[in-house]
């Protein structure tokens, strides 16, 4: 590939301006009234959830009883939007504006979190972006940004979990099957995938004995504009047919697994790396 991309993960972006440190609380409104999911009593916090895999996890982890924080970076009628959603079928939500290269951004995510629901139980940290160019081709700037929202973001993030989420609860930290694929161009946007894999294994252990399970989840070719922007509809075929399922994934697929992660019956998986890329790595 010659040239640099910028594909924005989980958010379309808008000419809205935003200051990187500002946080924007969505209000949940009424209620549906019929047809609720039982509620579990948890809680989650799901980064970059505006759209794409954020927003089918937001919705996932809705329809299983967990009242949801959706947070996006710019992209607030999105964020809004899931949120009606979420409360269409009757569950709870709010919608929290932070830019997770901010760590105050991210403090006050988790307090607007705090303030609606009480507490948290599950941390998905979904948000991040990537830019896509050799090595020879890549500006500092755009290496600089991806550090600092897939990187340092993660990190913040993953702190505010380390010290929030309660006993038994979930951390999960995308990764992504590139960091099995390497394909030209998307060398640094691997490393920062690769460092999320470091992130749940480390964390695991530095949290040994309040029960908190934390893992990475790492997609393959998902059906997301991050995957789909750019790219002919021949190259998108040919990936899926690489897939011994002859498909793309689809957000709701890799929600699936992240619930499934969630679930009483995922807390033996700890510190590890989930690769849910339908087999094609």
């Amino acid at each position: 590939m010659t040239g640099q991309t910028e594909i924005p993960r989980r958010a379309v972006l808008t000419g809205m301006a935003v200051a990187s440190a500002a946080v924007a609380v969505g209000a949940t409104g009424a209620r549906a009234q019929t047809q609720a999911p039982a509620s579990s009593g948890k809680v989650a916090v799901v980064t970059g959830s505006s759209r794409g895999i954020g927003a089918a996890t937001a919705r996932r982890l809705a329809r299983d009883g967990y009242a949801v924080t959706v947070n996006c970076e710019k992209n607030r009628d999105l964020a809004a939007g899931v949120v009606r959603e979420i409360e269409a079928a009757g569950g709870r939500a709010i919608w929290v504006q932070a830019d997770v290269s901010d760590p105050g951004a991210v403090r006050r995510l988790f307090e607007e979190n705090e303030r609606a629901f009480g507490g948290v139980d599950v941390v998905v940290s979904n948000a991040g972006i990537m830019r896509l160019a050799p090595f020879s081709e890549m500006s500092d700037a755009d290496f600089s940004r991806m550090v600092d929202v897939n990187q340092k973001g993660s990190f913040f993030v993953l702190r505010e979990a380390a010290r929030r989420v309660r006993d038994g609860g979930r951390i999960i930290a995308l990764s992504s099957s590139i960091t099995q694929l390497r394909s030209p161009a998307y060398g640094p946007y691997a490393a920062t995938k690769a460092a999320q894999e470091l992130f749940a294994n480390v964390l695991a252990k530095e949290l040994a004995g309040r029960m908190i399970s934390v893992n990475a989840m790492a997609p393959g070719v998902v059906n997301t504009t991050l995957f789909t922007d750019g790219k002919t509809q021949e190259q998108i075929a040919g990936f899926a047919a690489r897939t011994p399922h002859k498909r793309l994934g689809e957000p709701s697929d890799i929600a699936d697994a992240i619930a499934a992660l969630c679930s009483g019956d995922g807390a033996w998986i700890n510190g590890q790396t989930v690769f849910a890329n339908g087999g094609i790595v």
